[in-house]
């Protein structure tokens, strides 16, 4: 993306984990675009981490973003990418100073957070500098990664005729699951959120992307907690609450062993990154991970930790035209977030992993695959291109640099809520009626 551009855009973190990492790596590639000027994290750890990548002074690190909020407005735009519950009084606050957003997803955790954030974003040109609204931009990275938008393209030049259905497919990885939604952060709905939000509502909103904004009609959906809870616990486990005192860890596919120890062993096959994690950017010893496995939550039995997210999960919607998609996502895959995907028209298909796709066309009955460019970041790319279009848009001025509105995020977000309902409710939810109740209460 190319734009006019003479001072680089100044930008505060706010949450300095692994997604504000991410989009203030942006930052450090493009220095003449984008610089980071502060940041605020409770953890010393990832704020010396800041400091040292983007050159802070001390007075610019900040254990908390409330701290940030007492202070004149001092930067273009905040990145907020603190824990889920605290993204809607963090863009409550800084849409009043006057600070451009970028908002790690989900928006909110809450039905009324959402619908009033978007309504403040909308009402915040008193207190925009340029006298417009303010910027706003949500982490759905699959619209922009390079993948994504190579399929958009040959959606849009018609070679597949008029879409019909759509199949896509969320491996969220069986460790991935296991460290982030039974043992982590996204485990307990009610100090969170539902899993479908946490992990897959960018997912429903790829199906919107490839749809031009299509309106949903009408949404079903099932899923449960099928594996992780004490009744499928090895009897040879026992009474045991921990993986290290378990004389069945061993036979043990979820073993916190295996996940986080075993991949500190040179010829492992496991990722090291999860335990990079529990020992909170520390030095990555066995004798750190073997303490935190000992004395905090990731240590724990997948069968003990008290967690409630589904674990797998099928999304059905119809929309406008009688156009059908779903969407499933399941912890029991070997592929981690490598979503896969098919999307049938009447005149050929697209089938794609992430990484490449095939066209096949029913008339001449032959097919191309096309290879994009990997980009930068992870999510195929688009982390990397959010964040050069979110800072394109606050350079220019310009929300349509971003290609969604916030009625658009609200309305992805609003699908993902839909289809919640319906699961809990063991019906099919109409989306027109849905959201008109639920604006109307948040009003």
């Amino acid at each position: 993306m190319v734009t006019e551009q003479s001072n680089p855009v100044t930008l505060i973190v706010l949450g300095g984990g692994q997604r504000g990492v991410v989009y203030a790596n942006y930052a450090l590639h493009n220095p003449h675009l984008a610089k980071v000027v502060a940041v605020a994290d409770p953890r010393e750890a990832r704020r010396k981490i800041f400091a040292r990548q983007h050159h802070l002074a001390d007075d610019r690190l900040f254990s908390d973003w409330e701290e940030v909020a007492k202070l004149p407005r001092f930067a273009d735009a905040v990145l907020v990418t603190t824990l889920d519950q605290l993204h809607a009084p963090a863009v409550s606050v800084f849409s009043k100073l006057g600070y451009h957003i970028l908002c790690e997803k989900p928006m909110a955790t809450e039905i009324s957070d959402c619908v009033n954030m978007v309504k403040e974003i909308q009402g915040s040109a008193g207190t925009s500098p340029t006298g417009h609204p303010l910027i706003f931009g949500v982490g759905h990275v699959l619209r922009y990664s390079p993948y994504n938008r190579a399929v958009k393209e040959v959606i849009d030049s018609g070679v597949l005729g008029d879409i019909v259905n759509i199949q896509h497919m969320e491996p969220v990885g069986n460790e991935h699951f296991a460290h982030s939604f039974v043992r982590g952060n996204w485990g307990k709905e009610h100090e969170t959120t539902f899993a479908l939000m946490a992990k897959c509502c960018h997912d429903l909103d790829i199906l919107s992307y490839y749809l031009d904004g299509r309106k949903p009609n009408r949404i079903s959906s099932f899923g449960s907690v099928a594996h992780f809870k004490p009744s499928k616990k090895p009897a040879a486990a026992g009474d045991v609450k921990r993986c290290l005192d378990c004389k069945a860890e061993k036979d043990c596919v979820w073993s916190a062993q295996k996940i986080y120890l075993d991949a500190l062993e040179p010829d492992s096959k496991r990722r090291v990154g999860w335990a990079r994690v529990i020992v909170h950017d520390t030095d990555v010893t066995k004798e750190n991970v073997t303490r935190a496995l000992e004395e905090g939550p990731y240590g724990i039995c997948v069968y003990e930790a008290g967690n409630d997210v589904v674990d797998h999960q099928v999304v059905n919607i119809e929309y406008d035209g009688g156009v059908t998609a779903n969407m499933t996502m399941s912890a029991f895959t070997e592929a981690e977030c490598a979503r896969r995907t098919v999307i049938q028209g009447t005149r050929g298909e697209l089938v794609g992993d992430m990484n490449t796709f095939t066209v096949f066309d029913f008339l001449s009955r032959s097919s191309r695959t096309v290879v994009p460019d990997n980009g930068v970041g992870a999510h195929g790319g688009g982390d990397g291109v959010l964040a050069e279009c979110f800072v394109a848009a606050v350079a220019n001025d310009d929300q349509s640099l971003l290609g969604v509105t916030p009625d658009d995020i609200l309305n992805s977000h609003l699908t993902v809520f839909a289809a919640e309902k319906a699961r809990h409710e063991n019906r099919v939810v109409d989306f027109d009626e849905f959201k008109r109740q639920v604006v109307d209460k948040a009003a």
